[in-house]
C-alpha cells in the first residue's frame, strides 16, 4: 500500500492543514465561517465516533470475557489489569505534584492576567462548580450504587453511563461462562457476528477520520481565538510556564514509566510500540476523548502491536472507562498550580489528599473532552483552594485536554501490552 494511502498519514495530512485553516481563519477573522461550514464535519465525526462507543463496549467485553472459559482466570487477568491501571495513575500524579512544586508557575503569573481571566471565564466557572457541587453530595458509595444501573437501556442510551455498560457486560459475559457450552453457543455467536459488524463500522467510520480531524482541529483554534489570534498568544504566554508543567509530567510518564513498563514486562521495544499505536494517539489528541479513540486503539493493538483480541476485548475498554493517568496528573498539577497562584500553601497531608482523591477521581471521570475539569473542582474543595480557581485555566484547558488524553491511551495500550505478554498472548508483530 502506498504510503499516501496509510491511515495515520491521512490523519496527520488533516491535523496539519487543520492546524494552517485554523491560524489562517483566525487572522483573516473566519470564525463564524468555520463555525458554520467546517465544525460541523469535526462534529458529525465525533457523533459517530460516540454512535459506536456503547456496541462496541457491550460487544467486546461480552465476547472477552466469555472467552477467558473459567472465572480464575477473568479474576486472574482482572486483578493484574487493575492493579497495573491503579499503579499508573497513582504513579503519574506523584510526578505531576514533583514538577508542579519544583517549577512553582503559579508563582509566576501577573496579578493583571490573573484578574482578567477570572473575569472572563466567570460564567464557567458557575457552572461548572454547581455541577462539582451536586457530585459532592454524593455518599461515599454512590459511585459504585450508580455503577449497578436498573435499566439496559437507559445504561445503553448514553455514552456517559459507559461504566454502567462495563458492568453490565463483564455480568454477562461471567453468566455466558456459567453457562452449558452448548446452549450459551448460539448467544455467543450473536455477540460474535455483532462484534464483527461493529468492526467494520469502525473501517467505514475512519474512512471520515482525515476530515474529522481538520475539521475538530479549526474549530478549536477559531473557538480559542475568537478571530483574535493575539488572544492564543497572550495565553499562551502568561500561562506558558503552568502549560509546560503539565507537558513535563505527561512526558516524563509517558516517555519514562511507559516504556520502562514495557522493557520490564514484556519484550517490545518502545519505539516498535509507538509506530504501533501512532494512528490512535492522533485520533485521541484531535477527539480529546478515550471513548472516542478507543476503536482505533482496539484495532491497533490487535493489528499492530499483536495483542490477542481476549486481552484487547477486556483491558482497553476497561482502562477507557476508569483509567486515566494523564487526566489525574494533569489535575495534581492544576491544583497546587491554582492554590500557588492564591498564595496557600498546600501541607504534605493536603498534597496526599490529592493523590487520593485524583485517582478516585479519575476511575469516575468521563472519558470524553473536558470532563477532567468537574472532578478538579471536587479536589479543589477537598483541600479547600476556592474552586473558582479553575477560571485560571480555562483558556488552556482545550489544548491540555489533547495532551492529556494521548497519555491516557498511550497507559491503555501499554498495560493490554503488558497484559497480553503476561498471559502469553502478545504475538510479537514483525517490524515493518
Amino acid at each position: 500500500m502506498p504510503w499516501y494511502k496509510k491511515l495515520h498519514w491521512q490523519i496527520i495530512a488533516g491535523l496539519i492543514l487543520g492546524l494552517i485553516y485554523g491560524v489562517v481563519a483566525a487572522c483573516a477573522g473566519w470564525g463564524g465561517f468555520t463555525a458554520a461550514w467546517i465544525s460541523p464535519f469535526g462534529k458529525i465525526f465525533m457523533n459517530l465516533l460516540k454512535l459506536i462507543a456503547v456496541p462496541l463496549v457491550l460487544t467486546s467485553l461480552v465476547t472477552g470475557v466469555a472467552s477467558l472459559s473459567d472465572l480464575k482466570k477473568l479474576s486472574r487477568m482482572g486483578g493484574k489489569t487493575i492493579a497495573l491501571y491503579l499503579s499508573t495513575t497513582v504513579v503519574a500524579v506523584i510526578i505531576g505534584l514533583v514538577v508542579v512544586n519544583v517549577l512553582q508557575p503559579g508563582k509566576r503569573l501577573p496579578a493583571e492576567l490573573r484578574t482578567r481571566l477570572e473575569q472572563s471565564y466567570q460564567a464557567d466557572v458557575e457552572s461548572r462548580t454547581a455541577a462539582a457541587k451536586e457530585v459532592k453530595k454524593r455518599g461515599p458509595l454512590d459511585p459504585l450504587v450508580d455503577m449497578v444501573p436498573g435499566n439496559f437501556f437507559n445504561s445503553a442510551a448514553s455514552n456517559q453511563n459507559m461504566l454502567q455498560m462495563v458492568f453490565i457486560s463483564l455480568l454477562i459475559g461471567i453468566a455466558l461462562i456459567r453457562v452449558n457450552p452448548e446452549r450459551a453457543k448460539p448467544v455467543l455467536d450473536v455477540f460474535n457476528g455483532l462484534m464483527d459488524t461493529v468492526i467494520q463500522l469502525v473501517n467505514l467510520i475512519m474512512l471520515m477520520a482525515p476530515v474529522g480531524v481538520f475539521a475538530l482541529l479549526a474549530g478549536t483554534i477559531t473557538d480559542l481565538a475568537k478571530d483574535d489570534p493575539s488572544q492564543i498568544v497572550e495565553l499562551l504566554r502568561g500561562l506558558g510556564m503552568y502549560c509546560f508543567a503539565v507537558v513535563l509530567g505527561l512526558g516524563i510518564h509517558a516517555l519514562g514509566i511507559y516504556p520502562a513498563l514495557l522493557q520490564l514486562f514484556t519484550k517490545m521495544k518502545f519505539k516498535r510500540f509507538i509506530q504501533g499505536i501512532w494512528p490512535a494517539q492522533l485520533m485521541a489528541f484531535s477527539t480529546s476523548s478515550s471513548g472516542a479513540t478507543l476503536p482505533v486503539t482496539m484495532h491497533q493493538c490487535e493489528k499492530e502491536l499483536g495483542v490477542s483480541e481476549e486481552v484487547s476485548s477486556f483491558v482497553l475498554p476497561l482502562g477507557a472507562t476508569i483509567n486515566m493517568d494523564g487526566t489525574a496528573l494533569y489535575q495534581a498539577v492544576a491544583a497546587v498550580f491554582i492554590a500557588q497562584v492564591v498564595n496557600i500553601d498546600l501541607t504534605l497531608g493536603a498534597q496526599v489528599t490529592i493523590v487520593l482523591t485524583a485517582v478516585l477521581a479519575s476511575i469516575g471521570t468521563a472519558a470524553v473532552p473536558g470532563a477532567g475539569i468537574i472532578m478538579l473542582v471536587i479536589i479543589l474543595e477537598a483541600v479547600n483552594v476556592p474552586s473558582a480557581g479553575i477560571a485560571l485555566i480555562l483558556g488552556v484547558d482545550r489544548i491540555l485536554d489533547m495532551l492529556r488524553t494521548v497519555c491516557n491511551i498511550t497507559g491503555d495500550s501499554t498495560v493490554a501490552t503488558i497484559i497480553a505478554s503476561s498471559e502469553g498472548q502478545l504475538k510479537m508483530p514483525k517490524d515493518h
